[in-house]
């Protein structure tokens, strides 16, 4: 019986070797990407904006008075429990007209005593990459291949905030979470909850953007195609103020 054991071993050894070829060859098809055309030469950008003045780039904080920022990435209070931006980055960016519809949904919350929380808005495709190097699953992070309305400028991560007390509304999640729970469809949450993401989301909607069904959090302006993939640093567009 040894003998007949020590026969078969390398016939195992081989396919087990084979399998686990197979396994990493898949894996590595599946996670591989193609880089897409994207704006990195700053050069590059201005004609851009030149020819098109709405792919300007706005920070935020200088269009839409008593905005707060919470850029979660640019700490280590996030999914990946490390810096994706470099410390201390204090300017986040949308293009021009998602900006200014922000800036609209910013005016009428004031009315209702509420304000907006900013997690992430544009975000350079080298994070992405980043994001994609250390994660490599499409339902958490965009596929490098395609980029993201982060990416492009025209989608934002954020929250309501009581403008008396600076205290964020309670949406059931925190930003980032990975649950069914954080879904649009999740319905079996207190009243108040539901009322907020309701909130959140009808006057978002109402100046044009559109929601992601898996991430309360997460708005997009559209037609995002026409804008170019962005890898510009945030040094580098506050510039352009």
């Amino acid at each position: 019986m040894n003998n007949i054991r020590n026969r078969c071993l390398p016939k195992q050894c081989l396919l087990l070797i084979f399998s686990t070829l197979s396994v990493l060859f898949i894996t590595a098809q599946d996670t591989a990407y193609t880089r897409p055309p994207l704006t990195d030469k700053w050069d590059i950008y201005k004609k851009q904006v030149k020819a098109d003045s709405t792919k300007k780039m706005v920070e935020l904080k200088e269009l839409i008075p008593g905005i707060v920022y919470d850029l979660r990435y640019a700490t280590v209070n996030n999914f990946m429990k490390r810096l994706m931006y470099p410390a201390g980055t204090i300017y986040t960016y949308l293009r021009l007209l998602p900006a200014r519809a922000l800036e609209k949904v910013q005016q009428e919350l004031k009315s209702k005593g509420l304000g907006i929380k900013i997690y992430d808005a544009y975000r350079p495709y080298s994070v992405t990459v980043k994001f994609w190097e250390l994660v490599k699953d499409e339902r958490y992070v965009a596929n490098p291949a395609r980029g993201s309305g982060h990416n492009r400028g025209v989608s934002v991560d954020l929250t309501l905030i009581n403008l008396q007390t600076g205290r964020e509304l309670n949406m059931g999640t925190g930003f980032d979470n990975f649950t069914d729970t954080a879904h649009h469809t999740f319905t079996r949450l207190p009243e108040d909850v539901l009322q907020n993401r309701l909130l959140l989301r009808s006057i978002m909607e109402k100046y044009g953007f559109r929601s992601l069904s898996s991430e309360w959090w997460h708005y997009s302006f559209p037609e995002s195609s026409k804008y170019e993939i962005l890898d510009i640093d945030f040094k580098k567009l506050k510039k352009d103020l």
